[in-house]
Parts: structure tokens; C-alpha cells; sequence
């Protein structure tokens, strides 16, 4: 089994659940008589829905991460690649005393003729 149906489901129960409130409040309001349905009142089911969007949420961000990991972590390495290839050509242009500064030619790096 997916995740997508148990996102759909989650959405699916928190539009249900909103639905049944506001009929619960307009009736509330409509007449003298509070209504509950298993105890739980309008707000209750306003609460309700809240979670099951919020679940639905959290799954579908983690299905998303979980999708595109190995991207990132293909990119992360990448960019510490390069960061270690610039910091080895540095790393080398000191080491010819140039300080940064790729010299012309052997002969101007060394001053000889």
C-alpha cells in the first residue's frame, strides 16, 4: 500500500469532519437545542480536522524528502568536491611561492633563463 491513498484518506476524513461541525454549528444556531454527536461538539469536530490536514501535511512533506534525498545528497557532495578541487589548486599555487597567481612560464616562477 502507498502513502498517497492514506494522504487522500486523511484529506477525505478532515473535509468530512469540517463538513459535519459546520452542520452541527448551523443547526446550534438555527435552534435552542445544542447538538453532539458522540459527545463531540462543533468546535471538537473544527479540532479534528485540523489534525487530519496536519497528518496529511507531515505525511506528504515526508514522502517529498523521502523522493528527493538522494539529490541532495548528490549535490552536497558535489559542491564539497569542488570546494576540495579549489582548495587543492590553492593550495598548490602557494606551494610554487606565487601566492595565488599562476605564473606564465617555469622560467618566471623560478627566474632563471
Amino acid at each position: 500500500m502507498g502513502i498517497l491513498p492514506l494522504i487522500d484518506l486523511l484529506v477525505l476524513l478532515g473535509s468530512g469532519t469540517l463538513i459535519v461541525g459546520f452542520l452541527l454549528k448551523a443547526f446550534d444556531i438555527a435552534t435552542r437545542y445544542t447538538p453532539s454527536i458522540l459527545g463531540f461538539s462543533s468546535l471538537d469536530f473544527l479540532l479534528m480536522t485540523g489534525v487530519f490536514w496536519i497528518f496529511a501535511l507531515v505525511l506528504a512533506a515526508r514522502t517529498w524528502v523521502k523522493l528527493n534525498e538522494p539529490k541532495l545528497y548528490q549535490l552536497r557532495r558535489e559542491e564539497f568536491a569542488a570546494a576540495a578541487r579549489r582548495n587543492t589548486q590553492q593550495v598548490g599555487y602557494r606551494l610554487n611561492g606565487t601566492d595565488g597567481e599562476e605564473p606564465a612560464s617555469r622560467e618566471a616562477a623560478t627566474g632563471e633563463r
